[in-house]
């Protein structure tokens, strides 16, 4: 039995890839390619309010391009209106979405805006904490791999960590 005064253990985790707000995909994708990297996704989120495109860099690194779809408000437009184009979040993936949460708030830490799709799941760590960095937390689902590329690409290490 565990002690109840013991913080919550954190599950695996890793780091999956920085997002990078930008106005336009298009424009920005050259320096990517230059880089060597390699779009493996270009698709719209759930909510409809910014188009994400996810590359492989090297064997073991990822980036994402976040776009606005529109130019009604959203939080990827404010950001841009304020901040420019640049750095937006790092995704950490872990192997539970639960867990990981239980484990940052027994030390305080505040976690935000989580949603659950039927893909994954997915919870911010508010940038008020130590490091001023907007930490995005990911559980990927076995579907999230249908109609995208094989799961030895498109995950680190070829395979999810809640496998």
């Amino acid at each position: 039995m565990s002690d109840p005064s013991e913080p919550p253990e954190m599950p695996e985790i890793r780091v999956d890839h920085i997002g990078i707000a930008v106005h336009e995909v298009a424009d920005a994708e050259p320096l990517l390619d230059l880089l060597g990297a390699e779009k493996l996704v270009h698709e719209e989120d759930p909510t409809n309010s910014f188009r994400w495109a996810y590359y492989l860099l090297g064997d073991a690194s990822r980036v994402e391009l976040l776009e606005p779809v529109a130019d009604d408000s959203s939080f990827l437009t404010d950001f841009l209106a304020e901040n420019g184009p640049g750095m937006h979040h790092v995704t950490l993936e872990v192997a539970d979405m639960d867990a990981a949460i239980s484990a940052l708030e027994a030390e305080d830490i505040r976690v935000v805006d989580r949603t659950d799709y039927d893909e994954w799941a997915e919870a911010f760590v508010s940038p008020r904490n130590p490091t001023g960095v907007l930490w995005q937390l990911m559980e990927y689902h076995e579907s999230f791999s249908d109609g995208r590329p094989a799961p030895e690409r498109l995950y680190i290490g070829g395979e999810r960590l809640s496998e």
